[in-house]
């Protein structure tokens, strides 16, 4: 195992495992829109494109964005599923939403699809087909913050766990060959995490109320950083391009937490 993929490993374990706590206590503190804006904030999707680039080169990493508008939006399908099922218990919600995710992204990966704008398009239309459903079945959940006290040792928790289910995933998208190493790459590992913690913390009424700030920030925040990456890493080479990628992608979820996740 070359040391590029270890140091990837490292920082898949760092960066998510804090990302994740923040997420949760920041949910928990400050409501379920808080939650989702920092929770939609681009975090594995960071890691892996800078990876490609490191090891493979700017336009090898671009070129790899291709098939990701799609890939997030089978992502939204798998946390809308859980969130659904979540009243099943949490074992049989994370196993049927973990099958769903698993059939459509193989079959994207077999399929190979190459226009971006017409998978930017099909991912959009995914991604409001799912809120509409979910908004449809169980209302616009929304639940407020409440002042809690968190000792470190639960915050390092949170952290450790939700840090060793994206380290889990990265690791399967290495030693799983080229169709499953493509699809585990994908997977929804922030969203797992979050959705389990959530879930055990708060209960289900609280995880589902994650379900639309999560998607729709992550969604929006997602697709414009990949065509970031797309335009910016070939333009402005790797370290540049990745600050300009992310910058964007910032501001779009600002907008998103301030604007769209009032009206969805």
């Amino acid at each position: 195992m070359d040391s590029l993929f270890i140091w990837k490993l490292i920082l898949a374990f760092l960066v998510g495992g804090a990302g994740i706590a923040l997420t949760t206590v920041a949910a928990e503190r400050f409501g379920s829109k808080v939650g989702g804006f920092i929770g939609g904030l681009p975090s594995t999707s960071f890691l892996s494109f800078l990876f490609i680039g490191l090891a493979q080169g700017p336009l090898a990493a671009a070129e790899a964005t291709t098939v990701f508008p799609l890939i997030q939006a089978i992502d939204v399908f798998f946390l809308v599923i859980l969130g659904w099922l979540l009243n099943k218990g949490l074992k049989t919600a994370l196993a049927s939403s973990f099958f769903v995710w698993l059939v459509f992204a193989i079959l994207t990966v077999l399929m190979q699809p190459h226009n971006f704008f017409l998978l930017i398009f099909l991912g959009l239309a995914i991604f409001v087909v799912a809120i509409f459903i979910f908004n449809k079945k169980f209302g616009y959940l929304t639940v407020g913050g409440e002042k809690i006290i968190y000792s470190p040792q639960q915050i390092l928790g949170r952290a450790v766990f939700g840090g060793t289910i994206i380290f889990m995933a990265v690791l399967l998208s290495k030693i799983g060959g080229p169709v499953f190493g493509g699809i585990f790459s994908a997977f929804p590992a922030m969203f797992t995490s979050t959705m389990i913690i959530s879930y055990r913390a708060k209960g289900i009424n609280f995880a589902r109320a994650l379900v639309k700030p999560l998607t729709t920030t992550a969604t929006v925040t997602c697709i414009i950083y990949g065509m970031g990456v797309r335009y910016f890493y070939p333009s402005l080479g790797l370290a540049l391009g990745t600050i300009a990628a992310y910058s964007i992608a910032a501001a779009s979820a600002w907008l998103t937490y301030k604007f769209l996740l009032n009206k969805i």
